[in-house]
């Protein structure tokens, strides 16, 4: 039998057995007489004009005993033993007014006008918490209790438990038992219902892992026979490859508590395999200790299908994009050679669509054979294939460091003819065109603006082009930066080498990063 965790509701049934006890048994009412002496005694201890033994149910607290109060009950909302019963120890409220639980209690707001609030918890031999042990008071005390009334309300509130049990053990005991029995089976016939009516599969295991409930959704499933899975049963059931893989996904969550999550590959009843997702939580008593484990199975089988199907479509589609840009630059190549007059222009051309094309390539969706061996939303990793037909066997001639940053297909165009012309630029004119020359890209990223420092290094001298209208190279740079980057370029044309300063807002780079 699976025993469900009902502390609240058992605590209110228990508060209600004793109020009605207390109402209509010789034995009880006797017993709050002595009750009285106890709350007489615990205000003037604290010096407070009134003192209470509240018993708390699901809609109410009553007062079993009180001195300086003329209501016997008050609605459970306005409980402040409510809130003090779960505290294990004796809560102290200096001021409700400046406690966000109660500032707007009826209680502090109206005519009573409570102010502060001493509450030590009852607490059945069970467990159980019934309500508590009181002091109240219509002003303020910032310095609460002494140490000397601390203890002597633990002290009271003991002798308040031991006077319930003594005089109603014997007449509850029986009627308790029965109504503890009838709650548990009626607790997990409730449970068993909703369970076997959810769509999903539904188990639960006890502290240490060990499974003992499936739902009827489960063997409906797996067709397994009742029972089979208990225990470490449930692993057969998975996809060889993948138990060991839920297995230590399973173990971290019982060793530190955390959620359970993960999919995996489930028998069907035909002798197949269909993806599931498996979730769990744990249930915690009062102590934060674990008690239960609850979780789900759901079959997510055709999303996962669905899934893989547009994945394989996304690979082909970039797949015949990346054979566009060669086909591109193949037919640029073929017109150069027929029309020599325009060599120059197609050169630059067919180079910048290859840039363009080795961007891509790097950012698509790839399969598991094609991808890059590198980080594929790393801007250091796009700029090394960016870079790599300058690479030289002694080492890089561009060299990237700084901070990384997250990219994706939406930037992967305006890096890639940014860097290219300046690049090409490089190697035609500044550092690249001579054997010993390099150039230091650095990266740093302030706040949400990334600074991209191009600075050209043992190179021949530079000096500033005349001031005349920008070549298309220009333009390009500025366009890619500028446009859509939504960045700024500055160059500083120093005779060591050209400085390249390029500002852009993170966003820019990746739609992870601009949501």
């Amino acid at each position: 039998m699976i025993e469900l965790p009902c502390i609240a509701a058992e605590a209110g049934d228990e508060a209600e057995r004793l109020r009605v006890l207390a109402a209509h048994h010789p034995a009880m009412l006797d017993g709050a007489a002595a009750l009285r002496q106890i709350t007489d005694f615990a205000a003037r201890l604290c010096d407070v004009p009134t003192a209470l033994v509240s018993l708390v149910d699901d809609h109410r607290q009553f007062f079993l005993a009180r001195t300086g109060l003329d209501v016997a009950e008050t609605p459970r909302e306005q409980s402040f033993c409510a809130h003090a019963m779960w505290e294990r120890v004796l809560m102290v409220v200096p001021d409700a007014r400046d406690d966000l639980r109660f500032a707007d209690n009826p209680l502090v707001t109206g005519e009573m006008g409570l102010r502060f609030y001493a509450g030590m918890p009852l607490i059945s031999e069970d467990g159980y918490p019934l309500g508590s042990l009181c002091v109240i008071d219509t002003k303020p005390r910032p310095e609460g209790l002494t140490e000397l009334q601390r203890e002597g309300l633990a002290v009271l509130a003991h002798t308040v438990m031991a006077r319930l049990t003594e005089t109603r053990e014997g007449i509850v005991r029986r009627d308790s038992e029965r109504a503890a029995r009838r709650a548990a089976t009626d607790s997990e016939t409730r449970f068993r219902t909703l369970a076997d009516t959810m769509p999903q599969m539904v188990w639960s295991t006890l502290p240490d892992g060990y499974h003992d409930y499936y739902n009827a959704r489960w063997y409906e499933f797996t067709g397994a026979p009742a029972g089979t899975t208990d225990g470490e049963g449930w692993n057969d059931m998975f996809h060889a490859e993948d138990q060991e893989r839920a297995w230590t996904v399973w173990r971290h969550s019982l060793e530190t508590g955390d959620p359970y999550q993960i999919e995996y590959r489930l028998r069907h009843h035909d002798g197949t395999y269909r993806w599931v997702l498996g979730r769990a939580l744990p249930i915690r008593n009062a102590d934060g200790r674990i008690t239960r484990w609850f979780g789900t199975c759901t079959d997510i089988h055709e999303q996962k299908l669905a899934i893989e199907e547009r994945e394989v479509i996304s690979q082909e589609l970039s797949h015949r994009i990346k054979n566009i840009f060669s086909v591109i630059a193949g037919l640029i190549q073929f017109a150069a050679r027929t029309h020599p007059e325009a060599a120059g222009v197609a050169h630059d051309l067919r180079h910048r669509i290859t840039a363009l094309g080795r961007a891509h390539d790097f950012v698509r969706p790839h399969s598991p054979q094609s991808r890059p061996s590198v980080q594929q939303d790393s801007l250091h990793g796009l700029l090394g294939e960016l870079f790599l037909p300058y690479r030289r066997d002694d080492g890089e001639r561009v060299r990237v460091s700084g901070d990384d940053v997250a990219v994706d297909d939406r930037a992967a165009t305006p890096l890639a003819l940014l860097f290219h012309e300046l690049a090409t630029n490089a190697s035609k004119y500044g550092a690249l065109s001579v054997l010993d020359g390099w150039v230091d890209l650095s990266i740093a990223r302030t706040g949400e603006v990334v600074t991209l420092t191009w600075a050209e290094r043992d190179g021949p001298a530079v000096s500033a082009p005349p001031d005349t209208q920008a070549g298309f190279g220009s333009q390009l740079i500025e366009m890619s930066a500028v446009r859509q980057l939504g960045g700024s370029v500055a160059r500083d044309w120093k005779p060591a080498g050209l400085v390249v300063t390029i500002e852009v807002p993170v966003p820019a780079f990746s739609r992870v990063s601009a949501t």
